[in-house]
């Protein structure tokens, strides 16, 4: 039986609106800092071969601030968090092929796509939780 303090916070709506701007962090502050430095953003896009430039740039911001705007607010949670899990799987073979290192490069970006995966189930359990939530 849970104790009676865990079960308020877990049936809180502040928690799970902090729990969502929390699994969404790393998605909106790189899309902020992308859409505020937008040089340093088409630089990033242009190192990975992702070209035209500004245009992967634009399609990033869209993604990491509309999938992770959906996920706080619950606003069609189950789009936002696929868009962000689809955008997350794409990086792997752009950003952290892990395949073509060796070593502690290898590692390392081995390291980040298991983290990325990691955050994939986060999203997953968002979508199920969203689609509960819109429901009650």
């Amino acid at each position: 039986m849970t104790p009676a303090p865990i079960q308020s916070l877990l049936e809180s709506r502040a928690l799970l609106l902090f729990g969502r701007i929390l699994l969404t962090f790393m998605f909106w502050t790189s899309g902020l800092v992308k859409l505020f430095d937008f040089q340093g953003g088409m630089a990033e896009m242009s190192h990975f071969g992702l070209e035209p430039a500004w245009l992967f740039n634009v399609l990033t911001i869209i993604v990491q601030l509309g999938g992770s705007l959906l996920i706080i607010f619950n606003r069609a949670a189950w789009l936002g968090a696929g868009a962000l899990a689809v955008f997350t799987v794409l990086t792997i073979p752009v950003a952290h092929p892990f395949w073509k290192f060796e070593g502690e490069t290898a590692f390392h970006e081995m390291m980040v796509v298991l983290e990325h995966i990691t955050v994939i189930g986060g999203l997953i359990v968002v979508a199920i939780l969203g689609q509960r939530v819109a429901r009650r």
